[in-house]
C-alpha cells in the first residue's frame, strides 16, 4: 500500500470517527421534563391541547385561528416564554 494510500484510509477513518460523534451529540435528547406548562397563544389552527381558557370549547384540536390568547399546549416548563407564549399553569410530568 503505498503512502498516499495510507493517508487516503487515515482521513476517512478520521472523519468517519468524527461525523459518528458528533451526530451522536446531535440526536441526543433531554431527560424527561418535571413539570409542564399550559402555554397559552402559540396554538396554530386546529392544534391546541384541550378547551379553550375562556370556555368557548371544551376539546382539543378546535383551535380556529393560529396564536390565539385563548388556545394552548402543554410544553416542558422553561419553554413557554422561550417560545413567545403566556404561562396560564404549571402541572408536575406523570412519573
Amino acid at each position: 500500500m503505498s503512502n498516499l494510500n495510507k493517508l487516503n484510509t487515515t482521513l476517512a477513518g478520521v472523519m468517519a470517527a468524527t461525523f459518528t460523534l458528533a451526530s451522536g451529540q446531535a440526536l441526543a435528547v433531554p431527560d424527561q421534563p418535571k413539570n409542564w406548562e399550559k402555554c397559552a397563544g402559540v396554538a396554530k389552527k386546529g392544534m391546541n391541547d384541550c378547551g379553550a381558557l375562556d370556555g368557548s370549547h371544551g376539546c382539543a384540536a378546535q383551535a380556529p385561528v393560529d396564536n390565539s390568547p385563548n388556545e394552548w399546549v402543554y410544553v416542558p416548563e422553561g419553554t413557554c416564554k422561550k417560545i413567545g407564549g403566556s404561562v396560564a399553569k404549571i402541572k408536575p410530568a406523570k412519573s
